[in-house]
């Protein structure tokens, strides 16, 4: 059996594992948060170190891309840097590829359009190719790198104002701690609405992004709205129903109850293909989507 694990700074409330059979092979996956305790993380991933086929970093990021631009963060690059024998992935490579396909396939279903659709992707740092897709999709779109990553009231429309942003800001950003740019530990976990990003949820018909960044701020209601969007537990499920929200497509499939994170199902991917994540190509990612089958989580909700 091979073995997967996501090493996580964030809550441990949203652990899960899960065992199944894909290509014959057994694997487990698991989740481990560590509520924001850095050096705890760092610990089991140490222990981890050759012992697992492939690890995730879950709650933060190795690497942004923006375009042909890569930007290492502080904190990812330590803790995968940390680990000499496992393979270690934060789910961006798979992001780019997974989360293209999962808007061209919400364009062919027909039951979510996104052309001329008011869109409001929380962060596209972290998911410039969701950023592109829905672009070439024809969105009316808001990226709100900087409200909600900031909290500055910037609105950004275009991938060139997004990109000259990226390219002044992340230099700076990257160096900082993950905590003070993404939910971590029991930040997780606690809803505040706020006035500051309350007008854009509002008038979004399409909500997209890291959930994390999703659900901080989330208000009281979000009737009619969709939700595209992955790491979701079957809590996090009733809780957008209960606030109205009518359709949930998340980019990862449903395992046994949630939609792991895109760290984690890259990993299992790494696992199966056996070869460094430096040397994988989005063809790799792309092929081997199609042979398992795996398809976006669509569900209607009300």
């Amino acid at each position: 059996m091979k073995s997967v694990v996501s090493v996580s700074i964030g809550s441990s409330v949203r652990d899960h594992e899960a065992s199944l059979e894909l290509l014959g092979e057994q694997f487990s996956i698991c989740r481990r948060g560590t509520d924001g305790d850095t050096a705890k993380a760092m610990s089991i991933l140490h222990q981890l170190d050759g012992q697992v086929d492939a690890i995730g970093l879950g709650g933060l990021d190795i690497y942004l891309r923006c375009g042909k631009d890569k930007y290492a963060l502080r904190d990812g690059k330590m803790m995968m840097d940390s680990v000499k024998k496992t393979p270690v992935v934060d789910g961006s490579g798979l992001k780019d590829t997974l989360e293209r396909v999962t808007i061209k396939m919400l364009e062919a279903d027909g039951r979510i359009p996104i052309k001329g659709r008011k869109v409001l992707l929380v962060c596209a740092m972290d998911r410039f190719g969701m950023a592109e897709a829905m672009i070439s999709a024809g969105a009316n779109i808001i990226f709100g790198d900087m409200i909600f990553a900031m909290g500055i009231d910037k609105p950004l429309h275009s991938l060139h104002q997004l990109s000259g942003y990226v390219k002044r800001l992340l230099p700076h950003l990257s160096q900082l701690p993950m905590s003070m740019l993404y939910p971590t530990g029991k930040k997780q976990m606690a809803i505040e609405p706020s006035e500051l990003t309350d007008p854009y949820y509002r008038e979004a018909e399409i909500i997209a992004g890291d959930f994390l960044y999703i659900r901080r701020h989330m208000p009281n209601r979000l009737d009619g709205k969709v939700i595209i969007t992955n790491t979701v537990t079957a809590a996090d499920v009733e809780e957008l129903r209960r606030r109205g929200v009518a359709w949930l497509v998340t980019t990862t499939p449903e395992l046994q109850g949630r939609s792991f994170g895109t760290n984690v199902m890259e990993a299992l991917f790494i696992s199966i293909l056996g070869k460094k994540w430096d040397d994988v190509v989005p063809e790799d990612y792309l092929a081997l989507i199609e042979q398992l089958g795996f398809k976006p989580r669509i569900e209607k909700l009300q």
